[in-house]
């Protein structure tokens, strides 16, 4: 006898709605955000460093100035641990941005579900508007992401220009900048936009097209992994140039008054074309793991809190 055939039919997108609770939502992204800081604070500190640096790295004697800065030529331990500053402002700027996004993500997919899955059924097919549904909700979400932006400028400058803060705490720093501190928020806006596009999607696409899920919450932690790694690959070569753009303005002094537009220009005279991917081997090298675990945790656990809370 013939087995027989099991047609799959993908979800409509209308159907993809609160599959999880709030705080299974709020628990599985803050583990995400808390395990990825621990682990992996040094690598960030290694790549925001090498971004912000305007000249060549043509030795291994400069790469170390580079990332030890004036520990350099320090014993291995005090090396190791200058690559911890700005710790306070990056715990809190990771964990509330990895709550904020992938616990932010299934809130505004539910809110599209809700109101326009049909048209994206309509336009994209059922399967391929479920996974562009995906990708769109966390546009959203990212584009909203400035909303963290001081804390993530704070972070920068403790991991780059620490100068910059001249013995001022953090209540001082807020009352002397002001709304400086969202410098830099249209290329924030504008670099998390596609990256965050690409992010939601890839792993969308590769659970719809690799592994022909209908509930991506049914996703084995292996499919969550491979899922990820797509996401995450997508997100940072689509979010590199911005990204190198965004940095620059938010690591130098606060009364440097320099735009967006003009550290573009200057880039491109003195620096070149490759300057717009500087640091994009180590942040797929070592942030795109970083990337990969806290997404692939999330992914794995928000549907695992689901099941409890």
């Amino acid at each position: 006898m013939a087995p027989a055939v099991v047609q799959m039919v993908a979800e409509s997108a209308a159907k993809d709605y609160k599959k999880e609770s709030a705080t299974a939502r709020l628990l599985g992204s803050g583990t995400a955000g808390i395990a990825e800081l621990a682990i992996f604070h040094p690598v960030d500190t290694t790549a925001k460093r090498l971004m912000s640096n305007q000249g060549k790295v043509t030795s291994i004697s400069r790469l170390n100035e580079v990332v030890f800065k004036d520990k350099a030529h320090a014993p291995a331990l005090r090396k190791f641990t200058s690559l911890f500053p700005g710790l306070g402002y990056a715990a809190g700027y990771k964990v509330l941005q990895r709550i904020y996004k992938y616990g932010g993500q299934p809130f505004a997919r539910d809110y599209l579900a809700l109101h326009h899955g049909t048209t994206f059924d309509s336009m994209f097919g059922p399967g391929n508007g479920k996974a562009i549904m995906h990708a769109t909700a966390g546009s959203i979400i990212g584009i909203g992401e400035i909303i963290l932006l001081p804390l993530d400028v704070l972070k920068i400058k403790r991991q780059t220009n620490p100068e910059a803060f001249r013995s001022r705490g953090f209540f001082r720093i807020v009352a002397d900048e002001g709304m400086g501190l969202y410098r830099g928020a249209g290329w924030t806006a504008a670099r998390n936009a596609p990256g965050s596009f690409a992010l939601f999607g890839g792993s969308a696409a590769a659970k719809q097209y690799l592994y022909k899920l209908e509930d991506y919450n049914k996703a084995s932690w292996g499919q969550n992994f491979v899922a990820s790694i797509a996401g995450a690959a997508a997100s940072l070569l689509v979010s590199a140039p911005l990204d190198v753009v965004k940095t620059r303005i938010q690591n130098r002094n606060f009364e440097v008054k320099e735009s967006g537009f003009s550290i573009v220009g200057r880039m491109a005279r003195e620096e070149g074309f490759t300057s717009f991917f500087k640091g994009l081997t180590p942040k797929l090298l070592m942030t795109g793991p970083k990337l990969v675990f806290s997404f692939w945790l999330a992914q794995t656990l928000i549907p695992a809190f689901g099941q409890v809370v």
